[in-house]
């Protein structure tokens, strides 16, 4: 798997800022009723850091994610991805961000139902003039291959499987060298063999190659595998366990 990935993820190399970092981070939602979703949130995960969080419905962690990878604003407070302070940036320079440093894999693995596995992989590296049209297509067969369904490109979504699908969403989100990953329940609708093979994925990322992976999870024993388990309820912080060790190359 390590070689495609290799060519896929970026290596965090030991920056001086965090990967990510939540300062004294606010959300409210409403208008004339505000609800406070996050209480002042500090958080800072190191390059190379497999993170979970866990807690919970309605204790605001797809909120946290949502901030922390750009996709939305905070009340109040910072979020800075690799040392970059979000909270004045337009939203075309928050895109840019989010498209050169951040992977996004959700519980749904929204691919273009009318592409195929190997095109919905293409597809978001054609928006980038750094990638040339030949490299995408080399990177998207490369990892496809890696996560073991690189005979599986040319089939469209409704041909595969849950987890085949979850793993076409994963190269998605990882083919265009992102140091940092960020996933919202990315097992939630896979049954447990499936499931397993995202969580080995994952820590192969951060063991091989040093990348940054935040995981929003309700499933506790794929939690306690991450390094950090940062335990929410009503917004707040109220624990951070250690999870499972890890041997992190960094180049």
């Amino acid at each position: 798997m390590t070689s495609a990935i290799a060519a896929a993820a970026a290596p965090a190399a030991a920056l001086a800022a965090p990967s990510l970092e939540a300062r004294a981070l606010v959300r409210d939602l409403g208008d004339e009723v505000k609800t406070r979703i996050l209480h002042g949130i500090d958080l800072a995960i190191a390059p190379g850091e497999f993170v979970s969080v866990t807690g919970p419905s309605g204790s605001g962690k797809s909120t946290l994610l949502y901030l922390l990878g750009a996709l939305d604003r905070p009340t109040s407070g910072d979020v800075l991805i690799e040392g970059v302070s979000t909270v004045g940036l337009d939203d075309r320079a928050r895109g840019a961000l989010r498209g050169e440093r951040l992977g996004f894999v959700f519980q749904f693995h929204f691919l273009l139902p009318e592409f195929t596995a190997l095109e919905n992989v293409i597809i978001p590296m054609l928006r980038r003039r750094d990638i040339p049209r030949a490299d995408a297509r080399a990177r998207a067969l490369a990892v496809l291959d890696q996560l073991g369904i690189g005979e599986l490109g040319g089939r469209r979504p409704t041909q595969l499987s849950g987890g085949q699908q979850q793993r076409v969403s994963i190269a998605r989100a990882i083919a265009h060298g992102p140091r940092i990953l960020l996933a919202d329940e990315p097992t939630g609708n896979l049954d447990s063999a499936a499931g397993e093979a995202v969580l080995g994925i994952f820590e192969t990322l951060v063991r091989d190659r040093g990348m940054t992976i935040v995981m929003v999870t309700h499933e506790p024993s794929y939690a306690r595998r991450a390094q950090r388990e940062i335990r929410l309820r009503d917004g707040r912080i109220v624990e951070i366990a250690t999870g499972a060790p890890a041997t992190v190359t960094t180049r």
